[in-house]
């Protein structure tokens, strides 16, 4: 086997194959593979990749509720969902997995990066799919706030639409002409200093709608490194947050049939005080 994954994985080189072999990070059905593990056809094999260095998310997640279904969070700014690309262990689902002891832990849906508030989680495998489910068939009821510039011809509320679409490996998602996939409501919660707070209401949930939408009003949000301008940012630059935040979430449990209702206990820090 050993001999098979040198001819296999032509790009990686002979000594850490055999390295890796020898801290067992290549798993087959029957367990860890060993340098002399003869070769079988049509064997399944995993390995363990090589983690990127990640820079440390200075910020803790706080937890809005527990039960015996689900955990609900806070997820602070600049913290990913899920694992993806150089965001392994710094994202929500593996510290809350750790810090809990919960290793079937899934999300029932997903938060940008870049958006703190309000993340649901699923403890237990059977139930992943009941309220995967409400989110896809649109069946919770959300809330953002966000942070913009204030705009007094603006006419507000206002309803947003538009048709959004988002290529694959490209970062920013684009409107463009044709039936609307997206609806936004946009209410001026109030004003100060030159800012609005605003409360988005999204009926859909298209890739960075919300961040798309206000842009389109002519109000985009504070700290978005997106929209109108792509802007790079380090990884470890954890300086001016987008200021959006996942405010509420509304909907009837699908496995206890009662009315479920959290709000998030974070402040967006662009807000003047006073």
């Amino acid at each position: 086997m050993r001999d098979h994954l040198v001819e296999r994985l032509k790009r990686v080189p002979v000594e850490r194959i055999d390295a890796m072999l020898a801290e067992q990070r290549f798993v087959g059905r029957d367990g860890p593979i060993t340098p002399d593990t003869p070769y079988r056809p049509a064997e399944y094999v995993w390995f363990h990749r090589d983690l990127p260095v990640e820079a440390p998310v200075p910020f803790e997640i706080e937890v809005v509720h527990r039960d015996d279904l689900l955990l609900v969070v806070d997820k602070p700014h600049f913290m990913a969902t899920i694992p993806r690309g150089q965001h392994i262990l710094e994202t929500a689902l593996v510290r809350l997995r750790r810090e809990h002891g919960l290793p079937e832990l899934s999300p029932a849906h997903r938060l940008d990066r870049m958006t703190a508030g309000l993340l649901m989680f699923v403890i237990n495998r059977e139930h992943r799919g009941a309220y995967q489910t409400l989110f896809r068939d649109r069946r919770v009821r959300k809330t953002y706030e966000a942070i913009a510039p204030y705009d007094p011809d603006l006419p507000l509320p206002q309803t947003v639409r538009s048709r959004i679409v988002k290529e694959r490996g490209i970062i920013q998602a684009r409107e463009v002409d044709g039936p609307p996939n997206a609806e936004t409501l946009v209410e001026l919660l109030e004003h100060r200093g030159g800012l609005g707070r605003y409360r988005l209401a999204p009926a859909t949930g298209r890739t960075h709608q919300l961040r798309l939408h206000m842009h389109r009003l002519g109000i985009p949000i504070i700290g978005d490194d997106f929209y109108p301008v792509l802007t790079e940012r380090p990884l470890d630059d954890f300086t001016n947050p987008l200021q959006l935040l996942a405010a509420t979430l509304e909907f009837t449990d699908p496995i206890t049939g009662e009315l479920r209702s959290f709000r998030s206990r974070r402040r967006l820090d662009a807000w003047p005080d006073g």
